[in-house]
């Protein structure tokens, strides 16, 4: 039987959590703006201890875990995308970052890069805002952060600040 004064189970505090970035999606101008310069610090963060491999590894996951809490919020709130769910604004801002991690100049590039990529949603990114459930939610903004990511990683080298890719550079090393 359904209890009102039942409290919600963790798991599902937890998946609010998640999906809304610790309640950055709540706030009632731009969430997903919030999220984006939220998340700058915590992907430096996870780059400083674990390089490129920690914040691919994170996106992954982010990225998978992403989906079925961002569905579970939609269906909480009967909206196929509410904007209080930000977890997709976290990992698409993690993957404009990921090719310049080690040169934290071009991070503030990689953020308007991925919001214009974001807000006007080149093909595909509208396309596949129709996939299903949290796939759809998560996958526009995974393609506008590979979008900010290839552009940020070719100023970085036409700045001729990096002679190649700095997340190749990284790797090489």
């Amino acid at each position: 039987m359904n209890n009102p004064k039942r409290k919600p189970e963790f798991h599902l505090i937890l998946a609010s959590l998640i999906a809304t970035g610790a309640g950055v999606g709540k706030l009632p101008i731009a969430p997903g703006t919030w999220a984006s310069i939220v998340a700058i610090p915590v992907a430096s963060l996870l780059y400083i201890l674990g390089g490129t491999w920690l914040l691919s590894v994170t996106i992954f996951l982010g990225f998978v875990i992403g989906i079925f809490v961002s569905s579970y919020q939609a269906q909480k709130l009967d909206d196929n995308d509410p904007s209080e769910v930000v977890i997709d604004e976290f990992i698409g801002m993690w993957l404009s970052i990921l090719p310049i991690a080690s040169d934290w100049r071009y991070y503030i590039i990689a953020l308007l890069l991925f919001r214009f990529a974001d807000i006007f949603k080149p093909w595909p990114c509208k396309a596949v805002e129709r996939l299903p459930g949290g796939l759809g939610i998560m996958m526009d903004d995974i393609i506008a952060g590979l979008y900010a990511g290839i552009l940020v990683s070719v100023i970085a080298v036409w700045f001729g600040t990096s002679p190649n890719i700095p997340i190749l550079e990284s790797i090489l090393e």
